[in-house]
């Protein structure tokens, strides 16, 4: 009996503690399971970027970032804008998950009809996001107002919330953001734009001013290709060639550089209109060759020099670089 008695009270001695010492470190142990049970929480929400907490907003963030599953995170979006827990963020969200999915339509009227509950703050980030989505939907001249409406901002002194610069994200690293830099880049997307309705004078005008701002080789390659464009092929060489020689921010890039040497390649492709002194080996009288010049001039449609980018901002348009 006395040996069943010693048998148990050693088997049970760890759970038992018969001292103070004993007791104290069951007490740390414990303590350190739950810390580091905290710790790896934590870790958790760091490698899968979901917020803490239990609302329909941190359920939606789930949903799309660990479980993988959109059309659930669209729906627990939807409770969370209707419950009031993080609008903000849960309607720009549930946004970039609709297109994602191809509903850009539905995501645009999403914003447009919530947005009202947003924050001041959060009114420059949902431009944003409109501007993506009417670029995916081919909505170009939505997407050109947009980007006035924020140029018109800047002017203003009303973007990034009066501040001097903003924090952005890109490839889930953040970096700050100038007045001048941001500038630059919606004048470069106006200029995009033109070029998707083949206004390749205005867009050539808005990248001469994007990269007068804060030039950089992915918008030399595009004022190189409306250059081509409109048969200004030595200047469009030049532009190119800045690229290729590494003068400007963003030339190391391989792809960058790439696209460089392939509108050289088109740009070579092209030959320039025949000099009409030399037609079928004809020697013309000047007189001649500036008779022929007059008549293309007088039966040539004749265009406004007016550009439509300046049609509704001309108050600054020479001092939107500022």
């Amino acid at each position: 009996m006395n040996e069943s008695l010693v048998h148990s009270y050693q088997k049970n001695k760890k759970r038992y503690p018969s001292t103070e010492s004993e007791s104290k470190e069951m007490e740390m142990g414990s303590n350190n399971k739950k810390i580091f049970s905290s710790k790896k929480e934590d870790l958790f929400h760091v490698i899968h970027k979901v917020p803490a907490g239990d609302g329909p907003y941190v359920r939606a963030k789930h949903a799309q970032l660990v479980r993988k599953d959109p059309e659930a995170a669209i729906v627990l979006f939807w409770k969370a804008i209707n419950a009031g827990d993080r609008v903000d963020s849960a309607l720009k969200d549930m946004a970039v998950v609709m297109k994602q999915l191809d509903r850009s339509e539905e995501a645009i009227e999403a914003i447009k009809s919530f947005r009202g509950l947003c924050s001041k703050q959060s009114q420059e980030s949902l431009d944003n996001v409109l501007i993506d989505l009417y670029k995916k939907c081919g909505k170009v001249e939505e997407q050109i107002e947009m980007l006035k409406r924020k140029l018109r901002l800047i002017y203003q002194g009303e973007a990034f919330n009066g501040k001097p610069t903003k924090t952005a994200r890109s490839h889930g690293k953040k970096f700050q953001v100038s007045v001048r830099q941001e500038t630059s880049r919606l004048l470069g997307n106006l200029a995009w734009a033109y070029m998707q309705k083949t206004n390749f004078m205005a867009a050539e005008v808005v990248y001469q001013k994007a990269q007068m701002i804060d030039p950089d080789a992915n918008k030399a390659c595009n004022l190189g290709l409306c250059l081509i464009k409109r048969t200004r092929y030595n200047e469009a060489r030049s532009v190119l060639e800045d690229v290729l020689y590494g003068r400007l921010p963003g030339c190391e890039d391989g792809r960058t550089r790439k696209r460089a040497e392939e509108l050289l390649l088109e740009l070579e492709s092209k030959q320039p209109p025949p000099d009409l002194s030399d037609l079928l080996g004809l020697n013309l009288e000047d007189e001649f060759v500036n008779g022929l010049d007059e008549m293309v001039r007088v039966w040539a449609p004749s265009r406004s020099k007016r550009l439509p980018i300046f049609e509704e901002i001309s108050s600054f348009r020479d001092r939107i670089a500022c």
